[in-house]
């Protein structure tokens, strides 16, 4: 949505929220979606998996703005791709937008999710905070989906070093992949449960392909952008059609982080795919 104005907070001095209490959690989210709110936001996304499933209620109640997390979108996405595995390219994704568009468990119109069958399985990979919530088996089992939660605590660190193509990154994610399909071998989708996983995707290929178990990955950020531009296109129309226009630059946004606004920068920089610079530091004092 390149009219949008964004503004990014990286709570860099409290990372990684995934080791942590719920207590701890809830009480950091709290303070940073009250600080985003304070700069003005309208719409607030939770850019994380151990947030949205520990602290979207705390932090639905600690602001009157919209608050939309990634756990939802996600399952969403990955029913989409357990209903319709078969379905090539564009149909799969205007499929994608329909469902992550319908109406859910609380809306009226609600049916109730499809009729799948008992063997289709979701493997999801999630920090230790995430699993122990466990968020996303709740939010896949109201879509008739059989979740297998798999905790990977190490792939946070490993992305915040920057060993996004190393030996040590590949041999981690086999390890914590062979014992996941030791568990749930029968599963097809993969889910992506932290929003540091998607720069780790192309080493997860690999490593699926020298397991000779491909699976169809499911971003739950990408999920999560999808579900934003649905739920503003309820009230302009003509966000959706903005959002069709896709920018190589993020224009109109202000960055802020709690620490190491270098390290921000060059992590800022891989994950959105362009320059990072101007970061802005604070301090969110409890």
């Amino acid at each position: 949505m390149p009219e949008a104005n964004y503004i990014y907070l990286g709570d860099t001095a409290r990372l990684p929220y995934g080791s942590k209490s719920h207590e701890t959690i809830a009480r950091y989210a709290v303070s940073s979606a009250k600080f985003l709110q304070d700069q003005g936001a309208e719409l607030l996304v939770i850019a994380c998996n151990t947030a949205t499933a520990l602290a979207l209620e705390d932090i639905q109640q600690a602001v009157p703005i919209p608050v939309i997390g990634v756990v939802q979108p996600g399952a969403q996405a990955a029913l989409a791709s357990s209903t319709k595995g078969e379905t090539s390219g564009g149909k799969k994704s205007a499929i994608l937008n329909e469902v992550l568009g319908a109406p859910g468990p609380d809306s009226g119109t609600w049916d109730g999710p499809p009729q799948l069958s008992p063997q289709t399985e979701v493997l999801v990979l999630a920090t230790q905070a995430t699993v122990q919530s466990h968020a996303y088996t709740r939010a896949l089992r109201t879509l008739n989906l059989e979740a297998h939660e798999k905790a990977c605590p190490l792939l946070v660190p490993l992305v915040e070093e920057g060993w996004i193509n190393h030996p040590v990154t590949d041999e981690v994610l086999k390890i914590y992949l062979q014992e996941a399909l030791t568990e749930a071998p029968k599963a097809q989708t993969l889910l992506l449960g932290c929003t540091h996983y998607p720069l780790l995707e192309p080493a997860i290929r690999r490593t699926l392909a020298t397991l000779n178990h491909p699976l169809t990955i499911i971003d739950s950020a990408h999920a999560t952008a999808q579900a934003v531009v649905a739920h503003l296109a309820t009230k302009n129309p003509a966000e959706k059609a903005s959002a069709n226009r896709p920018t190589e630059t993020a224009k109109n946004c202000t960055f802020y982080a709690t620490d190491s606004i270098e390290k921000f920068e060059r992590l800022g920089s891989a994950f959105l795919g362009q320059p990072v610079t101007r970061v802005r530091h604070i301090d969110l004092r409890e």
